[in-house]
């Protein structure tokens, strides 16, 4: 097929979509606005744009190079938004270090990517000494430091984050090159095998900015993101950039809150001081702080939460709604950078009663523009849109991971067929909302027929004594599988409901909606806590493996 491409003036700009370009208009129109670490520092964007050209200057002086690859180890800070920011404006490659994996783990992930510098909160100084030596790539070593003390470090600083920036240049310019070119890589949590690096280019990533804000900003009201919002992330900025919202939040100029640890009262305390007015959370942290001690004296309403990275009950929906926030599910994964459906609701939904309402928060939600989501066979051909009809959930959009760092194989797998398979399992009603049913590898077989774990755990949720509830399938002699629901209860209710009691209110429930005739064959036990990943999902991985072995 012939194209016709559009000429252009000799000096015309042909303004590559770089990261650089979402600063524009916050330090056009927002150049006062403040952002605040942990509400102690406090700067405007002016500031932030200064001490972005001071970090590249920094790491320029440093041997930093385009192409090369400098690492993060940090809480969410301020300093790790002028990383998402300055690193790749120099043309060199961000890696968000998970802090909370092991660390060989970390030793893997590091010489894996061949990190070239690494930024380190002295925080994290014990997961680096036993694997210091065994960095294979890493030239210099930058202590991040909140307490200004002496440290007792495995190795030598070539400088100290601030006094970096204090003696580097505010002046730097900041090149174009091709939008094409990486700008970030992290690793998945790597439930199977060693993690994977997913890595992503400085057109997806201002794509994916621009999509989130398109679709967040033009809800008719319910979690809607405006230019008068205050925005904390509650979901790690070293996990697929705290699900891009910090590049959100800036391209708007929003006021930014960024909390440090993740400590519930200190969560809860920001929320409060700093009229915080939109986050994103994964359900046990929203889960935590609404049950914290000090939860009930902090107003929430009005809160707008975004709930992802794993499915949200319609029982903690109504916990959330019952304190006046407005909670709703944005799905994505790793691969998809991550956001591609968000469940808003319609004017006439708001009319609906909590039941009804909770429901519809806790669907997977309608597509981001440029999304093209699909329900499929194994024959890659659409299922009815009905809601009832599953299959698996394909995805195209301009922002998806191209595939895994140095790893073909399993990105010819993720990418079989010309869609990227998200490996979860979903239906699609009438009105195009998503809904995931289950994950491929967590759906119960049970005599020939499956039955969704996530289903199952809306059922126990409703109990009034269950806190939190995951429900796997374990082997069965008779049935193949049968499914096991691992339950947490709430503190004031333990030692005063037995399991009895919890999977004959489940039975019922299974009966009444038709759920799955197999449903009625669970089991329930009581357990302390349930196993999650390092960013907080739940790992039904780790408990079907810790059951199972011998």
């Amino acid at each position: 097929m012939s194209v016709k491409i559009i000429p252009s003036a000799p000096n015309a700009y042909a303004y590559p979509l770089l990261i650089k370009q979402l600063l524009h208009t916050p330090l056009a129109t927002a150049a006062d606005q403040e952002i605040t670490y942990q509400g102690k520092l406090r700067y405007s964007y002016r500031t932030l744009r200064e001490r972005i050209a001071r970090l590249a200057s920094g790491l320029a002086g440093l041997g930093v190079e385009a192409g090369q690859t400098v690492a993060m180890m940090d809480w969410d800070s301020h300093r790790y938004l002028e990383c998402f920011f300055a690193v790749p404006m120099m043309g060199a490659v961000l890696q968000t270090v998970n802090v909370r994996l092991s660390a060989e783990q970390i030793l893997y992930t590091l010489n894996h990517a061949g990190a070239d510098v690494l930024l380190i909160n002295r925080d994290f100084l014990e997961l680096l000494a036993p694997i210091a030596s065994r960095l294979t790539t890493v030239k210099h070593f930058v202590l991040i430091d909140d307490e200004a003390a002496p440290v007792d470090a495995p190795v030598s600083f070539a400088a100290e984050y601030e006094g970096l920036l204090a003696a580097a240049s505010a002046q730097y310019d900041f090149p174009d090159f091709d939008e094409n070119a990486q700008a970030t890589v992290f690793y998945t949590t790597g439930t199977t095998g060693l993690p994977k690096g997913v890595y992503f280019s400085h057109r997806q990533l201002v794509l994916h900015t621009l999509g989130v804000a398109t679709c967040v900003g033009t809800a008719a009201g319910q979690g809607r993101l405006h230019r008068e919002d205050v925005y904390m992330p509650i979901t790690p900025m070293f996990h697929v950039h705290a699900w891009g919202l910090p590049y959100v939040a800036t391209l708007l100029g929003l006021k930014q809150v960024y909390p440090g640890r993740y400590l519930p009262a200190a969560l809860l305390q920001l929320i409060a001081k700093e009229k915080v007015s939109f986050s994103h959370c994964v359900p046990p942290i929203m889960q935590m702080l609404l049950s914290h001690p000090t939860s009930a004296a902090v107003d929430l309403s009005g809160w707008k939460v975004m709930i992802g990275g794993s499915a949200m009950s319609p029982a903690l929906a109504r916990a959330a709604l019952a304190r006046g926030i407005d909670v709703f599910t944005g799905y994505g994964m790793s691969e998809t950078c991550p956001v591609l459906s968000v469940a808003h609701l319609s004017s006439d939904d708001l009319q609906l009663p909590v039941d009804q309402q909770a429901t519809l928060r806790s669907k997977t939600g309608l597509p981001l523009p440029l999304v093209d989501l699909r329900v499929v066979t194994p024959e890659m051909a659409d299922v009815a849109h009905d809601g009832v009809a599953s299959g698996e959930v394909v995805v195209r959009s301009p922002w998806l991971t191209q595939g895994y760092l140095k790893a073909a194989q399993a990105s010819t797998e993720l990418w079989a067929g010309g869609y990227l398979h998200t490996q979860d399992i979903g239906n699609i009603d009438a009105r195009g909302y998503v809904k995931i049913t289950d994950r491929i590898k967590d759906v119960i077989k049970t005599a020939g027929e499956w039955t969704s774990s996530l289903q199952l755990e809306d059922v126990i949720g409703q109990h009034e004594a269950v806190l939190e509830v995951a429900v796997i399938g374990v082997p069965d002699e008779k049935w193949g599988e049968r499914p096991l629901a691992l339950v947490v209860l709430k503190a004031d209710c333990e030692g005063r409901i037995s399991e009895h009691a919890v999977r004959n209110f489940s039975a019922h429930l299974i009966e009444s909606t038709g759920i799955s005739r197999h449903g009625k064959l669970l089991q329930v036990r009581f357990v302390k806590a349930l196993a999650k990943t390092s960013v907080g999902k739940i790992n039904k991985r780790e408990m079907r493996e810790t059951l199972l072995t011998p």
